[in-house]
């Protein structure tokens, strides 16, 4: 490993992470077996010597930084200077008066200025997503509305190796990352460690096309995102969903391997099976009744009454203005649904939906249907079908929590992942 980079002050010493990706070449003879390397950092590179020693690697390759240390040092000259003055004032300052008016307004000016030049260094990477397009950490960025991520971000180890293989057609078979250095109060030299949350998990769902909250053997867990189909739709233009981004991270999954479905407009937990009987098994349960769901709501309006409540409502499909859902007392069928009220804030009440039966619908429709019927009166925020969704507004309904058993060992498995709203 040599230094190709300047090496910051504040870095030196420290440990970083070794990655290595395992790959198929999708060109060719599936046998063709790609390993990638790559380290943390923008600055270090690895010689690989010898890799033709390891019989089952036809191919080795280092994967360079997105961006070189150059590049960014470049970038950041324009405020390192009056960065550093400012550090400097700062520090003396605080040895003579904590509490001096003056610090904070220099910390804010260095504040404004690390943001300003971190800002412009994250504008330098674009990376390859899944199916080859390219995504700009700007456009992720985006996706976060507007947060900036730490430094470092998109200088480590999984980012790179990921983007590498999508841009150059291989197929991502297992991935490892080994911290080398001196042991810290979190990592331990020599053992492995999965991508992390800091930085990676900011920058991966975008590279993968899914958050993946859990997988395994048997399931793969997703955040899917609102805006997202669950099963492909007809028309090539609905062809991207769920199920096809599944597909592509996991080739050997079946054919359809959710096992559930959420509205395109709904985000949230969303399982798929990675071979046929773990997708017969799931169906049981969900069959039986016995996976229990929790979601998260934002009603637009104030919910005034009780504190929680049940709503149960016989609803069928209306032919003749697909795909809404009209209120049938003589033929609909029974959706039944427990609901906590949990807040109000800015006009919009926050609602936890347990729904114990699943119908197509079932928690837009008991927000939205009026309250002589059985229903809470007021629309989910943003529901264009029940409700009203103005120019860029998502639908605020999440799938927040999920309880099952494992296909396979029965164990319990209950998945939470918070709502961004």
């Amino acid at each position: 490993m040599t230094q190709c980079g300047r090496e910051s002050a504040e870095r030196k010493g420290q440990g970083l992470m070794l990655g290595a990706l395992v790959c198929w070449k999708k060109t060719g003879r599936r046998g063709h077996r790609v390993v990638l390397y790559a380290v943390s950092g923008n600055n270090k590179q690895l010689e690989l010597k010898n890799p033709s020693l390891n019989p089952f690697v036809e191919e080795s390759h280092f994967v360079p930084s997105i961006v070189s240390s150059g590049k960014i040092d470049s970038v950041l000259a324009k405020n390192d200077l009056k960065i550093h003055e400012l550090t400097e004032e700062i520090n003396k300052l605080t040895l003579v008066n904590k509490e001096s008016p003056e610090i904070k307004r220099l910390i804010a000016e260095r504040t404004k200025l690390t943001a300003e030049s971190l800002a412009k260094v994250f504008s330098l990477y674009t990376f390859t997503r899944f199916d080859g397009k390219k995504v700009s950490l700007n456009e992720i960025i985006k996706v976060h509305g507007g947060r900036l991520p730490p430094t470092g971000t998109g200088d480590c180890c999984a980012p790179k190796l990921l983007a590498y293989a999508f841009a150059n057609g291989l197929e991502p078979v297992s991935m490892d990352e080994i911290y080398y250095g001196r042991n810290t109060a979190h990592k331990i030299n020599g053992l492995s460690y999965p991508p992390c949350d800091e930085r990676c998990a900011f920058i991966l769902p975008s590279i993968l096309g899914l958050e993946i909250l859990y997988r395994d053997n048997d399931i793969v867990i997703v955040n899917k995102p609102s805006g997202l189909l669950s099963v492909p739709g007809k028309g090539e233009d609905k062809q991207d969903c769920v199920e096809s981004r599944v597909r592509f991270l996991f080739p050997q999954a079946p054919k359809q391997p959710a096992v559930h479905r959420l509205d395109m407009e709904t985000s949230g937990i969303l399982i798929c099976a990675l071979n046929a009987e773990a997708h017969r098994k799931m169906n049981e349960q969900f069959s039986e009744g016995n996976v229990h769901k929790k979601y998260i709501a934002l009603l637009d309006g104030i919910l005034h009454g009780k504190p929680q409540g049940r709503t149960e409502l016989p609803f069928r499909l209306d032919t003749e203005n697909r795909p809404h859902q009209i209120y049938d007392k003589e033929n609909g069928k029974l959706g039944i649904t427990e609901w906590k009220k949990l807040g109000v804030k800015s006009g919009l009440t926050r609602i936890e939906f347990t729904p114990l039966t699943g119908r197509t619908h079932q928690l837009r429709l008991a927000a939205s249907c009026p309250v002589e019927k059985g229903g809470l009166g007021i629309p989910i925020a943003g529901d264009s079908l029940y409700g009203s969704c103005k120019e860029g507004q998502r639908l605020m309904l999440h799938a927040a929590e999920i309880t099952f058993a494992h296909p396979t060992s029965g164990q319990e498995l209950h998945i939470i992942c918070e709502a961004d709203f």
